[in-house]
């Protein structure tokens, strides 16, 4: 089954704090995952300030710049993996570094019957 790991953390505080995990630390994080075969995907994200946020209200369009929501932490990130199970899934959430310093919310993907 998949499993989309979003990772969130307050960006100002993320490279800052002591347990704050380094560029390298991730990537041996995200090799680690890929040879486990469990990884389909993973990026960072550029900075919240980077955000445009899309919305379409009685068949128009409304543009804004920023994130959706104001909120103490934001999308930094997301893997996706492929896991037997929630418990599984959670394993691989538990080890990603940014989770010292902020969340990892794991959501399964929806299959659809088409």
């Amino acid at each position: 089954m998949k499993y989309l790991c979003l990772v969130y953390s307050d960006e100002h505080l993320l490279h800052s704090l002591p347990e704050s995990p380094k560029d390298e630390e991730c990537l041996a994080y995200a090799e680690s995952i890929q040879g486990s075969g469990r990884m389909i995907a993973a990026e960072a994200l550029e900075s919240v300030q980077t955000a445009t946020t899309v919305r379409m209200r009685n068949g128009k369009v409304s543009i804004t710049d920023g994130p959706f929501a104001e909120t103490k932490e934001q999308l930094a990130g997301f893997y996706l993996i492929d896991a037997r199970d929630l418990n599984e899934a959670i394993q691989v959430a538990k080890d990603i570094p940014a989770a010292r310093v902020g969340c990892v919310e794991v959501r399964p993907i929806r299959q659809l019957n088409v």
